[in-house]
């Protein structure tokens, strides 16, 4: 039984109940895999709070982390979470206006980078931070003489306030695919909730191990992966950067069973797949935005399992829906997991939607428990996104989802992105992963064009799985009229090389829009 419900407790019973079995395995790629077993990392947690300390942090005090993978993001997390400090998980490839745009509005006490992005740092963090730590994002960070394992002051000497559930951890700037980021504003109790939600909703138990591959900063690794791992004792095998050629040996060498990606990492995987890469027999793989059928069944192949798609964001913490199901499949989200309550409401309206019409998914949850704790600096956007009916609060998403016959729900995408063309709503994702699977064709996005005589069609921008060769429009137009629906095919095609993304893969469709705009209003 927890004495808090805080993820400081979490993480101090795993260690407790779990310290000779190891947490964490690293592969930066330069050598033989580095492991640790909870007990020993605890050591090291508690040498890097001491840091923290000597740098003057404070309970309620934040951090700057400009880290990609590695030991040392996750000591400092995790000294953070002890301290009741919270950490500002960032892009390590953050350029210096993104960077003293962070700092400026979350005024951490300490910012942590990586020697070879140096120069970029410290231009963004100007004097902006009262101190500065640099690292090597290896191994290094967590052996003796690095600048976190401060040993002249013991850990066991440090006075700590409480650390309660409503203190904050973190706050996650999102991927601002369509607008500046916002501050997602995260609790202990948030990372508590969800970490015990996600090793519930797939019986993880503590011989499994997941492989890490995504960024740390991001959401998805931290909630899906760390966090239930650290619930019930299992493992964590983290590689330093994402190498689709490399998956799947990854995964055969640090003995995975368990990994979560996005539908965009899926097929690079697929497209990179060396013909010796090994088959691999995971137990579980958790993914995010539609597959289509074909990529689901070759990805599904290789891993030895059927992947189950989820939905979720950084705002809603643990995932809303998956697809449990005996025989999950490519393109839906399935159902509220146990204890979430969803409705579909209409955009225009705000009523419940009919079976088989998009409506905006609304969850019930108390901020700062349920759902994330609001906005930094945004009181009005996060006064815009919960509303409060018979008392419970409810957080529109501003995702659209539709409910089949069954109950089943499939994503639609965000409320931008379903057009309508003569009528027809018609999403731009589902669009997306349909010609992904077309002849030549590596990946695509969709956009919307003005049309006087159906309000709008969708255009789409191709990338070629080989530049020398690239598909043919004509062939693609042929190819959407076997395979899409007449107000579903792209009336234009554009080749290019590579589309505009997130560091999680996620389409900066606003980006495309930008350069289209430019192209149809600069003079011939």
């Amino acid at each position: 039984m927890h004495d808090t419900e805080t993820f400081q407790q979490l993480w101090a019973n795993a260690v407790t109940e779990h310290s000779q079995r190891v947490f964490l395995v690293f592969n930066d790629s330069s050598g033989e895999p580095t492991s640790w077993t909870y007990e020993e990392f605890d050591d090291l947690v508690a040498h890097t709070t001491a840091t923290l300390v000597n740098l003057g942090v404070k309970h309620g005090d934040p951090i700057h982390l400009a880290l990609r993978n590695c030991p040392a993001f996750i000591l400092l997390w995790l000294a953070a979470t002890r301290l009741g400090a919270w950490i500002v998980p960032v892009d390590p490839a953050s350029t210096a206006r993104d960077i003293a745009s962070q700092i400026r509005r979350t005024k951490p006490k300490v910012g942590f980078f990586a020697a070879g992005r140096r120069e970029v740092y410290l231009a963004g963090a100007g004097r902006q931070l009262e101190s500065v730590v640099e690292l090597t994002e290896t191994v290094g960070d967590a052996l003796p003489g690095s600048p976190l394992l401060v040993l002249n002051t013991l850990p066991g000497d440090l006075m700590f306030d409480a650390v309660e559930p409503m203190d904050r951890l973190a706050v996650m700037f999102t991927s601002g695919t369509t607008a500046e980021p916002k501050g997602v504003m995260l609790t202990q109790r948030n990372y508590f909730g969800l970490a015990q939600s996600m090793a519930e909703i797939i019986a993880l138990k503590p011989g499994h191990r997941w492989l890490v591959t995504l960024p740390m900063f991001h959401g998805n690794s931290q909630f899906y992966c760390f966090a239930p791992a650290i619930a019930v004792g299992a493992s964590i095998a983290l590689t330093s950067t994402f190498s689709a050629s490399r998956w799947f040996s990854q995964a055969a060498d640090l003995a995975a069973t368990h990994a979560s990606l996005f539908a965009a990492p899926i097929r690079m995987i697929l497209a990179r797949r060396p013909t010796d890469a090994p088959h691999l027999q995971l137990q579980h793989v958790w993914f995010a935005q539609s597959l289509g059928e074909d990529h689901y069944r070759e990805f599904a192949g290789f891993v030895g399992c059927q992947p189950r798609q989820l939905y979720g964001m950084t705002e809603t913490t643990a995932i809303v829906t998956a697809d449990l199901a005996v025989q999950p499949r490519s393109d839906v989200i399935g159902n509220p997991i146990l204890g979430r309550r969803l409705e579909l409401l209409d955009p225009a309206t705000g009523q419940r939607v009919s079976e088989g019409l998009p409506g905006i998914m609304t969850l019930q949850g108390a901020p700062g428990v349920d759902v994330f704790a609001g906005y930094l600096d945004d009181p009005i956007t996060t006064a815009r996104s919960f509303s409060t009916r018979n008392g419970e609060t409810w957080f529109s998403t501003g995702d659209l989802a539709r409910r089949d016959r069954d109950g089943t729900l499939r994503f639609v995408g965000r409320v931008d992105d379903v057009i309508k063309v003569s009528g027809e709503n018609v999403s731009l994702t589902e669009i997306e992963a349909v010609i992904a699977q077309a002849p030549g064709v590596l990946e695509a996005a969709v956009l919307a064009r003005p049309d006087p005589i159906r309000d709008q069609v969708p255009i789409a921008f191709v990338v070629p799985r080989d530049r020398n060769r690239p598909p043919m429009q004509e062939q693609l137009s042929k190819w959407a009229e076997l395979n899409l629906p007449p107000q579903s095919r792209p009336r234009e095609w554009t080749i290019i090389e590579e589309l505009p993304r997130t560091s999680v893969g996620k389409i900066r469709r606003f980006q495309l829009s930008v350069e289209l705009n430019a192209k149809e209003t600069t003079p011939a």
